[in-house]
């Protein structure tokens, strides 16, 4: 009876030896081992043994965010003997940060990292998680104190990059991988967003009364050359009807000339034959019409008396010779 107890005893402590010893690793996880506190090896992924009394699994600090009751974010911290290989996001809390414009702001910054050598992770430094916040928080007062408040708000990608390399240059020693950073807000003091917005206001009403102006510059600029095209087509088209006028007054002179030369010859012709002369009845003729327009006015009672009488009975008597001839 006593050696099946003792038996049963040796069993006991063999199977609680072997479950001790029997450690599951999840992917993208591991475990350090050290043997009588001495780094011994990495734990894989999968099935490993290690023996319970002599090996110790090695535990490190991580951190992790929780929210209280009313959303505000609280930061704990816990220990914890298996580390975590995939990309973790720390959100930082805010935290003031002065310009070079001495200007103070808030800024909520997110970090992405991951851990490369858990090894150095652990041993390089002793809080890695406190220890990556602290050195963010400084190298973000570093790079914000370099820069003016309209930097900072316009120029987050630059900040997001130099923090990068600043950070992975820093924590390269302790295995870990800095991927990137991102600044969520910049909130500057109220009466400096005030101001910026009654500086945009402005602004903006510059830029609104400057595209006016240019307005009101081009369209009087279009309506300048659009009379200008009026007046010079209006004169192109008085140059166009006075010549046309002139050739037609030029015409309507040569047709009367023609009409008068050939009323000339008709008359030339008619007494060719007869011995009165044909140039003093033309002359007679337009003498008559001279006299007979300058009379033909109704209230007209003045009365016109040729200063050379001889020669208007002249010219009478001419007509009057061709006439009974």
């Amino acid at each position: 009876m006593g050696a099946i107890i003792i038996f049963g005893a040796i069993a006991l402590f063999v199977i609680i030896f072997a479950a001790a010893g029997f450690k599951i690793i999840q992917q993208a996880e591991t475990m350090i081992i050290e043997r009588l506190g001495r780094y011994n090896r990495t734990l894989p992924s999968g099935i490993n043994i290690i023996w319970p009394v002599i090996d110790k699994p090695r535990e490190i600090i991580w951190r992790y965010t929780t929210e209280d009751e009313t959303g505000r974010k609280i930061i704990r911290f816990k220990t914890r003997n298996r580390i975590d290989l995939r990309e973790t996001v720390y959100d930082f809390p805010r935290q003031n940060v002065i310009t070079k414009d001495n200007v103070n702001v808030e800024i909520n910054a997110l970090l992405y990292f991951q851990i490369m050598d858990p090894v150095r992770a652990i041993y390089e430094i002793e809080n890695l998680p406190d220890a990556i916040e602290k050195l963010t928080q400084t190298t973000l007062r570093n790079v914000i104190g370099e820069l003016e408040l309209d930097e900072s708000l316009s120029s987050r990608d630059t900040i997001n990059s130099k923090l990068r390399i600043i950070l992975d240059d820093a924590t390269n020693k302790w295995g870990v991988k800095i991927n990137r950073v991102e600044l969520q807000d910049i909130n500057p003091p109220q009466d400096i967003k005030t101001a910026m917005e009654k500086q945009m206001r402005a602004e903006r009403d510059r830029r609104a009364a400057v595209l006016e102006a240019e307005g009101q510059k081009r369209s009087r600029i279009l309506e300048a050359e659009g009379f200008r095209e009026s007046e010079i087509n209006k004169a192109e088209g008085e140059k166009q009807a006075e010549i046309l006028r002139a050739e037609g007054l030029a015409q309507a002179r040569v047709r009367v000339a023609e009409a008068e030369a050939k009323a000339i010859t008709l008359v030339t012709e008619a007494v060719k034959n007869k011995e009165s002369d044909p140039v003093k009845y033309l002359i007679a003729v337009r003498y008559i019409e001279t006299l007979s327009e300058m009379v033909s006015g109704k209230d007209n009672k003045t009365i016109y008396m040729p200063f050379e009488a001889t020669g208007v009975l002249s010219s009478l008597g001419g007509i009057k010779d061709i006439l009974s001839k």
